[in-house]
C-alpha cells in the first residue's frame, strides 16, 4: 500500500533582527520616565536630546530627529486621555491589565496614526519594530494587532465612537474628546458658566502644539544668527523673537 502524498513544508522564514530606531527609542525612554518616576517630560526630554546630539554615527540626532522626538513625546502625553480610550476599545482586557511599557508603545503608535502625518504603514511598522526591541517578539504581535485596529479610522472617527454622547454627559464627552482630566473640564465649565462653544475653543487651544521660540538677547546674539537654524522663522510679535517652526531643542542652539 502506497503512502499518502504529503505537501512539502514551506521553509521557515529566517529570523530578522529588529531594527532599532533611535528617535522612537528616545521617545519611549522619555515616556517610561514619566510613567515610572512621575518625571516631568520638559525636564526629562532636553538631556536625552542633548545626549543624542553628542553621539557619533547613525544614532546622532540632527534637528529633524530632535523635532520628531519632541513631537512624539509631547504629542503622546498631550492626547493621552483620548488615546487611552481608543486603545481600551481595541484590546480584550482592561487597560490596567496591560503592562505599562506595552501601553507606552501603543500610545506612541496611536499618536503617530491619529495625531501626525506619518503614513499608516510607517507608523505601524515603526511601532512594531520598537516593540520587538523593547518588549520582545511575542508582545510585538499584540502591538501589531492593536495598532492595525486603530488604523481603521481617524481621530474624529474614534472620538465619535469612544466618547460618551454630549447630551448624556457633556463634561465626560469633552474630557475624552479633548484629552483633559474631567476635574479640569468641570472647573472650566464652572468658570465659564457653561456653554459648549466657549469651553471647546479653550480646550482645543490648550491642545495646540506650542512653538519653540528663541529670544535674541542684545549683545549676546542677533535674530540674523538665530534665523540660520533649521526651519527658523521670524517671530510675529517681537523683533527679537525667532520661532523654530518644526520644534527642536533650544539648548542646542549655539549662543
Amino acid at each position: 500500500m502506497s503512502e499518502p502524498s504529503r505537501r512539502p513544508r514551506k521553509p521557515a522564514k529566517p529570523y530578522r533582527r529588529p531594527q532599532k530606531d533611535p528617535v522612537r527609542m528616545l521617545a519611549f525612554e522619555a515616556l517610561r520616565a514619566v510613567d515610572e518616576r512621575d518625571a516631568y517630560a520638559n525636564l526629562v526630554l532636553p538631556p536625552l536630546l542633548r545626549k543624542a546630539r553628542e553621539k557619533e554615527g547613525p544614532e546622532k540626532f540632527d534637528a529633524r530627529d530632535a523635532a520628531l522626538a519632541t513631537e512624539l513625546v509631547y504629542g503622546t502625553l498631550r492626547r493621552q486621555g483620548t488615546y487611552d480610550a481608543v486603545i481600551a476599545a481595541c484590546v480584550d482586557r482592561p487597560l490596567r491589565e496591560v503592562d505599562p511599557p506595552v501601553l507606552d508603545v501603543l500610545s506612541l503608535g496611536a499618536h503617530q496614526l491619529l495625531g501626525t502625518r506619518i503614513p499608516t504603514h510607517a507608523a505601524v511598522s515603526a511601532s512594531v519594530e520598537l516593540a520587538r526591541v523593547v518588549l520582545g517578539d511575542g508582545r510585538a504581535k499584540f502591538v501589531n494587532a492593536v495598532l492595525r485596529k486603530i488604523a481603521q479610522d481617524d481621530l474624529a472617527g474614534w472620538t465619535a465612537k469612544v466618547a460618551p454622547p454630549y447630551d448624556e454627559d457633556p463634561e465626560d464627552h469633552l474630557a475624552v474628546v479633548h484629552s483633559h482630566p474631567r476635574w479640569v473640564v468641570s472647573a472650566l465649565w464652572d468658570s465659564l458658566g457653561g456653554g459648549r462653544a466657549g469651553i471647546e475653543e479653550l480646550l482645543t487651544a490648550d491642545n495646540e502644539r506650542p512653538e519653540v521660540t528663541l529670544v535674541a538677547r542684545p549683545g549676546r546674539a542677533t535674530t540674523a544668527e538665530l534665523l540660520r537654524e533649521d526651519a527658523a522663522v521670524a517671530g510675529r510679535w517681537s523683533p527679537y523673537a525667532v520661532r523654530l517652526a518644526e520644534g527642536g531643542e533650544p539648548g542646542a542652539v549655539e549662543a
